[in-house]
């Protein structure tokens, strides 16, 4: 059946470019800014269509264990976006294909793969206001909102796998303006689900509100660069940005916030209110690039109860962490980088012990992130179960 839906989808994707031309223009892109570029004869409106892959190869290592090689294909994405009526009215459409795209799979997302990752409109209708309407990632950590495809190492770090509040369903409020000279400070309010992405049975319990502001004292990044990792612009000037985001869940059911599994009870779910806040900074000079992070997690009542006071085993991932990464990259599109990650989880509440990572990893960029290949290596060090070694080796293709 999951085959059969995406060969439907490719097929009515390939359906549409070819019986289109009819109608209107069609232009070809350069590689990596998408397969197709059709464009209304009246130009009243666009659409780009992209897609996009990651192969991924790993070995975990730990002493006394045999060691765990995997192949996987990471990721698989379609993505559509464009303009309708104006360019001020925005939209964009992205589906996740692969396994883990689509993992998560429960009653309370139809027990159907959860193949839509973004289906966002993004309406300019006043100055420098934005609103954004739909499916998307909140305004969180850095990283996080950094696309998958523009990581300047294999994946993400382990802070954002423990506190990252990922992608949910709502309303997000966009404003930007010039403070002095080229200082410029960004607002973002999100009013979501709080439930996380493809859920469609329901808000269980409130709602989640989300606050970020950002700060460029130097001015914006060359294309967008304070948003994907490297500095393959090769800034000639100084660039930085510094971002907090504050993250309020009310009433959530899950033990991640607007993720992990959801606090169920003898009654119902548990309930408590969930606090989540993000520091990071992103810098960039001349191939030079520094990116840091601090997330800190907290709950009113984190251990989740039955009627009659017996813990039922689910509690809130409550702790804080910490990520430094930095990179350098050569003139011949070759760049090393190095991360330092900790996530320190709460050991009474959460039975779990402190992991740091430490990863060095190597990157060629053959047409920037859109074809890249890139390796890692990692000590993964949790405390009182030894160390552990993950090698990584990473094909990109993007269109």
């Amino acid at each position: 059946m999951k085959l059969k839906t995406i060969a439907i989808m490719l097929f009515m994707s390939m359906y549409f470019v070819g019986h289109s031309q009819e109608n209107q223009s069609y232009n070809s892109s350069k590689f990596g800014k998408g397969l197709f570029n059709l464009v209304g004869k009246d130009s009243s409106w666009t659409m780009k269509i992209g897609t996009r892959f990651q192969f991924l190869a790993s070995n975990l290592m730990q002493d006394g264990s045999s060691p765990e090689t995997n192949f996987l294909i990471r990721r698989a994405r379609l993505k559509f976006d464009g303009y309708a009526v104006t360019p001020k009215l925005k939209y964009k459409i992205e589906l996740g294909l692969s396994n883990r795209d689509m993992s998560g799979v429960s009653q309370f997302t139809g027990n159907t793969p959860r193949y839509i990752m973004d289906a966002v409109i993004k309406y300019n209708f006043y100055q420098n206001f934005v609103l954004w309407v739909g499916q998307t990632k909140l305004p969180g950590n850095r990283e996080r909102v950094i696309s998958s495809a523009n990581m300047q190492q294999v994946d993400r770090s382990i802070l954002n796998a423990r506190f990252n509040i990922d992608r949910d369903i709502g309303f997000q409020l966009r404003h930007h303006f010039t403070l002095f000279d080229n200082f410029i400070v960004r607002e973002i309010f999100a009013l979501s689900q709080g439930e996380g992405r493809n859920v469609v049975t329901g808000n269980l319990g409130g709602h989640q509100y989300t606050g970020r502001v950002e700060l460029l004292p130097f001015g914006k990044f060359e294309g967008k660069g304070d948003y994907f990792g490297s500095d393959l612009k090769r800034e000639q000037k100084p660039k930085l940005s510094i971002g907090v985001t504050y993250d309020h869940n009310n009433n959530a059911v899950k033990t991640r916030s607007n993720l992990g599994s959801y606090m169920e009870t003898d009654i119902g779910f548990h309930e408590t209110n969930i606090n989540t806040l993000f520091i990071d900074t992103m810098f960039k000079y001349k191939g030079f690039s520094l990116m840091t992070e601090y997330a800190n997690r907290d709950a009113k009542d984190p251990i989740a109860k039955n009627s009659d006071g017996t813990e039922t085993g689910d509690v809130v991932q409550v702790g804080e962490g910490l990520n430094i990464q930095t990179g350098y990259l050569f003139k011949n599109n070759w760049e090393v980088s190095g991360r330092y990650s900790t996530a320190t989880l709460d050991e009474n509440i959460t039975g779990k012990s402190p992991e740091k990572q430490y990863t060095f990893g190597i990157s060629k960029y053959i047409v920037g992130h859109s074809l890249k290949v890139q390796t890692d290596f990692s000590l993964i060090d949790i405390e009182n179960q030894g160390d552990q070694y993950l090698c990584r080796l990473q094909f990109d293709i993007h269109f």
